[in-house]
């Protein structure tokens, strides 16, 4: 799994902008808490800055939030490395621009945004954010298992306790036959040996002292009769397990209470906003937290910050294709056990066969229709109705 120092003195901070001047200051004023801040100020050198420094935390100084939104979709799309880097980004912000980026960052686009612009006399606000974005990717990252792993593993539980129910009734059933079956031959033993040999007079006597015969039955009919007494012995262990397992199994049953308030996370990957308000409709019934990316360049902050159990990626996306992208997420170990099913308008076969090679597990052809998306998510995962 994914490990990395986000103290402040060792977490990579690249502070990104076009003017030397404001880099300077925002570096000035970070470097006093933060041991590692580098700066980008050249445009030809934007890609390989972020790729060599591999920033924990992105800070976006430009002078206007469209400037600091291009730099960003840029290192996304022509950035062999940025999907691989976890990171947070901060853009810095005039007042006149407060609500632009509040729904920027509301939509994901950005983490977070600080009054900056004149210099803000709360220079201290700018640290706190950088602080607060490594204490989230501290969190994010390093808490290895989500609630939804934990509950994917709990739910195939719920059989276990009528399984064991089944196999003690049905050893219990097997114990009751092979009582009857010992009783049976007991009492048929002690009734041949006190039954006349034919052919033999009334005054023979089958169970004369030292008769051989006799003795061997007898001894037979003795060690039926101790295994009759062991057989009943162990039914009776068999039924006080089964009580004792019930018990046990409470546990369990918790686990499981506690699995089903787990809502299944599906990220859906389509700039188109109709499909998101269809996906949404489609789903409303089921308890499952679905979000949304309009992009590629939304994808990997949104699967480092939530950990979906599956994605529904559209092949056409505006800045990068729905297959590239897949291949990216499954370069990354920790979204190994991410489920990916493709939407798409084509359903040609060398599609299908391409997005299986990049590591889809299936795929769904648009429009789509409420009944099949259902169907496809219900084979991944427990669609429980919502209450």
């Amino acid at each position: 799994m994914f490990k990395k120092d986000f103290s402040p003195q060792k977490a990579p901070i690249l502070v990104a902008t076009d003017a030397v001047a404001d880099a300077d200051l925002v570096m000035s004023l970070l470097s006093e808490e933060f041991g590692n801040v580098r700066t980008s100020t050249k445009p030809e050198c934007s890609i390989s800055d972020f790729e060599e420094h591999r920033p924990s935390v992105l800070v976006l100084a430009f002078d206007s939030l469209e400037t600091a939104n291009q730099y960003y979709l840029g290192i996304h799309r022509h950035s062999r490395d940025a999907h691989l880097v976890p990171h947070r980004t901060l853009v810095l912000c005039s007042k006149h621009d407060l609500w632009r980026a509040y729904e920027l960052c509301k939509k994901e686009q950005f983490d977070d945004y600080v009054l900056f612009w004149p210099v803000t006399n709360d220079a201290p606000r700018l640290r706190m954010a950088v602080h607060h974005a490594l204490r989230r990717l501290n969190a994010t990252l390093h808490n290895e298992v989500t609630a939804n792993q934990l509950a994917n593993q709990v739910r195939p539980l719920a059989a276990l306790e009528p399984e064991l129910v089944q196999l003690i009734s049905s050893i219990g059933q097997q114990i009751e036959v092979a009582a009857a079956t010992f009783r049976q031959a007991e009492e048929a033993c002690a009734g041949t040996a006190g039954e006349p040999r034919p052919n033999e007079g009334q005054a023979s006597n089958n169970r004369a002292p030292g008769n051989p015969e006799v003795t061997d039955l007898d001894n037979l009919t003795t060690h039926l009769g101790a295994m009759a007494d062991a057989v009943t012995a162990l039914r009776s262990l068999v039924t006080r397990a089964g009580h004792e397992m019930s018990a046990s199994l409470a546990p369990v049953k918790a686990l499981l209470d506690l699995s089903h308030r787990v809502r299944p996370i599906v990220l859906m990957v389509d700039d188109d906003a109709f499909q998101h308000k269809l996906v949404a409709r489609a789903l409303a019934d089921y308890r499952i937290e679905l979000i949304y990316a309009h992009s590629g360049s939304e994808v990997m902050g949104l699967l480092w910050q939530h950990r979906p159990n599956l994605v529904l990626m559209d092949i056409g996306l505006p800045d990068v294709d729905g297959i590239q992208m897949t291949r990216r997420i499954r370069d990354i170990a920790n979204f190994a056990d991410i489920q990916i099913v493709m939407l798409t308008g084509h359903s040609e076969r060398s599609v299908v066969l391409e997005s299986l090679r990049a590591g889809a597990v299936d795929f769904l052809v648009k429009p789509l229709e409420k009944a099949k998306l259902v169907e496809k998510l219900a084979s991944f995962g427990p669609m429980t109705p919502s209450t």
